[in-house]
C-alpha cells in the first residue's frame, strides 16, 4: 500500500537524518581530540556513520525505483496473476570472530625489532544493516585478532550477503592533534540548517574522512596532487583507518559450529596499516529462520489416532513438526504436547477428495523412515480451514528448502552476558567512555555546542 511505503520512506529519511547528525557530532569531537584513544574513536565512528548514510541512501533509491516501476504498470493480460512465493525472514548471527597473525620468526619468537601497536576493528553489513565491532589493539604479541561481540541481523532474507571489513590504523605513540582547534567555539555552529544540506555537506566531508575505506583506494598523494583540488579532498585530521581485508559470507557459510573462511587482503606489506594475515578468519555464523522461530500456522484439527479412533487437538505448524496440544490454553501454559507430527523437507503432504457423506477434506502427512513409512490424517472443521492449512504446509516447504541447512535443526544465538571489556583503557577525561553508549554522547554533545 502507498501508505505503508510513505511511511517506511519517512523512517528511512529519519534514519538518514538522524546517522548525519551522529556524523556532525563525530567530526566535532575529532576536531577537539587531545588524546590518541579519543580520536582513534571518533574517526571510527565517522567512518561507521559514512557506511550507514550510503548503505540507507542506497536501500531508498531501490525503494524508489521498485515503486516506479509498480506504478508503470506490469500487469498480465489476463487482469492479474497470483503473487511470487517469497521465503520468510530470519535472523542471522556472528559471533567469536577470530583472525589469525603470521608474524615472522624474528618477531614473535625473538621479540626483536620496534615494538609497533595497530588499532583494528570489524565492519559488518548485511542490506542496510550495519555493526562494529569494539577496537583492539594489536602488536607482535598478539597471535590473533579477537572480537567478542555477538552481531545480531533481524529480519534478514535467505539470499543474505553479510560483508566482512576489517580495517587497520597504525599507532604511533608520539600521536599528536596540535594543530586541532581546541576551542570548540571557533568551530562552525552546523553543517546546514536543513536536513538536506546537512546530508549534502556530511556527503562531501566524507571523503575527506575516509568514506568506507576510500583511503584505500586512493592515496593521499594523489587527492593532494590532482588537478584543481578542493579542500572537500583533503586529508582530514586524525587517525586514518584503512581496509586491511574483506570477506562475504552467504546462506553456505551457516553452520552451528566454528568454521574458518578465506579472506580477501588488501594492500601490501610497504602499507603502514598492514597486519601479517594468514588470510582466513574464523568465527561462528548462524542462522534462525523465523519458520523455525515463530508459529506458521496454528487452529483445531481432528487427528486419527487409530483406525476408529479420533483425536482433538491445537495444533501448532513450527519448525521441525506440528506440535499437538490438548487444549489451546496449553500453548500459552508451555504444557507438554500431546505428541508432535515430525515435518521436514522429506515429508509428503496431499489433500483427500471431499467425502461426500460426511462433507469432510482430509490431509494426510507421510514421513519416510529407515522401517518404512508412517502416515497421518488430519481433519479440518471448514473447507476454508483446510485450505489455508495446505497452504501453509507449502510455504512451510518453501521456507524450509530456501534456507537449507538451517531447518534441519533450530540454531542457536548465544549472546554474552552485558559487560564491557574495554580494549583501549580511556582515561576519565574522555568525552566518552563506553562505546555502547557512544552516539547517544555524540549526540548529546552536539546538542549542547549548538545550543
Amino acid at each position: 500500500p502507498d501508505t505503508s511505503i510513505r511511511t517506511l520512506h519517512l523512517y528511512m529519511n529519519d534514519q538518514i537524518d538522524m546517522e548525519v547528525r551522529v556524523r556532525e557530532g563525530a567530526c566535532r569531537l575529532l576536531a577537539a581530540c587531545s588524546q590518541r584513544e579519543q580520536a582513534l574513536e571518533a574517526s571510527k565512528s565517522l567512518l561507521t556513520c559514512n557506511s550507514r548514510i550510503l548503505a540507507l541512501m542506497s536501500q531508498l533509491q531501490r525503494m524508489k525505483e521498485a515503486q516506479a516501476l509498480q506504478r508503470t504498470g506490469r500487469r498480465s493480460s489476463a487482469g492479474g496473476s497470483l503473487e511470487e512465493r517469497k521465503p520468510c525472514t530470519g535472523k542471522v548471527a556472528i559471533s567469536d570472530i577470530r583472525i589469525p597473525l603470521m608474524w615472522k620468526d624474528s618477531e614473535y619468537f625473538k621479540n626483536k625489532g620496534e615494538l609497533h601497536r595497530w588499532a583494528v576493528f570489524c565492519l559488518l553489513t548485511v542490506g542496510r544493516e550495519i555493526y562494529d565491532t569494539d577496537l583492539v589493539m594489536v602488536d607482535r604479541t598478539h597471535t590473533d585478532i579477537c572480537f567478542e561481540e555477538t552481531l545480531i541481523f533481524a529480519d534478514v532474507s535467505s539470499g543474505f550477503e553479510l560483508r566482512l571489513e576489517l580495517y587497520s590504523c597504525y599507532v604511533d605513540e608520539e600521536f599528536s592533534l596540535a594543530q586541532a582547534p581546541r576551542r570548540l567555539a571557533r568551530l562552525s555552529g552546523s553543517l546546514g540548517r536543513s536536513s538536506g544540506k546537512r546530508l549534502r555537506a556530511a556527503l562531501e566531508s566524507a571523503t575527506a574522512c575516509g568514506l568506507n575505506g576510500s583511503t584505500d583506494r586512493e592515496s593521499d598523494t594523489d587527492r593532494a596532487g590532482s588537478p584543481g583540488g578542493s579542500p572537500v579532498h583533503a586529508p582530514a585530521l586524525g587517525p586514518k583507518y584503512h581496509l586491511l581485508a574483506h570477506t562475504c559470507l552467504t546462506l553456505s557459510h551457516v553452520q552451528n559450529s566454528f568454521r574458518t573462511h578465506d579472506l580477501t587482503i588488501s594492500g601490501t606489506e610497504d602499507s603502514s596499516f598492514w597486519l601479517p594475515l594468514y588470510g582466513s578468519v574464523c568465527c561462528r555464523l548462524v542462522a534462525q529462520p523465523n519458520c523455525m522461530t515463530l508459529p506458521v500456522m496454528s487452529g483445531k484439527l481432528k487427528v486419527q489416532v487409530s483406525v476408529q479412533s479420533w483425536s482433538e487437538v491445537y495444533g501448532v505448524l513450527k519448525g521441525t513438526g506440528l506440535i499437538c496440544y490438548h487444549r489451546q490454553e496449553d500453548v500459552e501454559t508451555s504444557e507438554e504436547p500431546a505428541f508432535t507430527i515430525p515435518i521436514n523437507k522429506e515429508t509428503r503432504i496431499r489433500a483427500t477428495e471431499k467425502d461426500p457423506v460426511l462433507n469432510t477434506q482430509s490431509i494426510l502427512i507421510t514421513n519416510q523412515w529407515a522401517h518404512g513409512e508412517s502416515t497421518h490424517m488430519l481433519v479440518t472443521h471448514t473447507h476454508q480451514d483446510t485450505h489455508s492449512w495446505m497452504e501453509a504446509f507449502w510455504q512451510h516447504f518453501y521456507d524450509m528448502s530456501q534456507w537449507k541447512q538451517c531447518c534441519d535443526k533450530l540454531m542457536k544465538i548465544e549472546v554474552p552476558s552485558p559487560r564491557k571489556p574495554m580494549s583501549l583503557p580511556l582515561k576519565q577525561s574522555s568525552l566518552y567512555h563506553d562505546n555502547g553508549k557512544r552516539n547517544q554522547c555524540i549526540l548529546d554533545y552536539l546538542c549542547a555546542v549548538n545550543a
